[in-house]
């Protein structure tokens, strides 16, 4: 009786641990815009650079995740800090991304707030299709 609580006890437990999502992972990966935007979301809003780093480039990744921590990879790789941030595309009627057949240029706006400063920036990324996945493969210089 006791063997047969503790098979169904773990049984349970085995498929709610299936069942969630892992929390350091990007899984819509379906959409490039929406790639860039969690991509964004995870380093300055949720502080995951792991998670960031989830949605980028072999390449990319090992270098994000070189700087340790998401307030460098901002500082160092995108020369923006933010306490919290909201990240759009560019949503203005003029091309938002120039898609070919595996590749996307997206534009990204950013509008938020560090020390009480109120920051807006825009940055452009390259992203590529890996196995029918969108990932982040290089962050373009500014548009302006």
């Amino acid at each position: 009786m006791k063997y047969l609580k503790f098979v169904a006890v773990s049984l349970i437990l085995l498929l709610t641990a299936c069942g969630e999502e892992d929390q350091n992972k990007i899984n819509n990966v379906d959409n490039p815009e929406v790639v860039a935007i969690e991509f964004f979301n995870a380093l300055y809003n949720e502080q995951n650079i792991k998670k960031a780093a989830s949605v980028c480039s072999p390449q990319l990744s090992r270098i994000i995740l070189h700087y340790k921590s998401p307030k460098a990879v901002g500082r160092h790789l995108f020369n923006m800090s933010y306490d919290k941030v909201e990240v759009t595309p560019d949503g203005s009627g003029v091309k938002i991304r120039e898609q070919f057949k595996n590749s996307a240029e997206i534009t990204v706006f950013f509008d938020g707030y560090y020390h009480d400063n109120h920051l807006k920036d825009v940055k452009r990324l390259s992203l590529i299709q890996i196995d029918n996945k969108w990932v982040i493969d290089k962050i373009l210089k500014d548009p302006f």
